[in-house]
């Protein structure tokens, strides 16, 4: 008996586990937008899409930091992150191109 409620209990836990995990994961978005250089804080590069969302990349390489550049890519939300410029939704670039 005591061994069947071990197995119960482990079975509930990765049960538990498996939803919280699968509701952290974020589906990949494609979009188009134009890198935006944000005078907040200490200054930083965000990315206002076409449908007019602020995204705050967390990864957003040199090549890609300047004002007014167009750009193609796909970005993950990273909902589980806040961040101190509190400005758009924090996201992770997946892949990125100009335009």
């Amino acid at each position: 008996m005591k061994h069947l409620n071990k197995n119960i209990f482990l079975l509930f836990i990765f049960f538990i586990l498996s939803i919280s995990c699968s509701s952290l994961e974020s589906e990949v978005k494609v979009t188009t937008g134009t890198v935006k250089y944000i005078s907040l804080e200490d200054g930083f590069y965000g990315i206002t899409t076409e449908d007019n969302k602020n995204l705050d990349p967390l990864n957003l390489s040199k090549e890609f930091q300047v004002d007014g550049k167009r750009i193609s890519f796909k970005y993950v939300e990273k909902k589980e992150m806040a961040s101190f410029h509190m400005w758009g939704i924090i996201v992770e670039i997946i892949e990125i191109r100009t335009l």
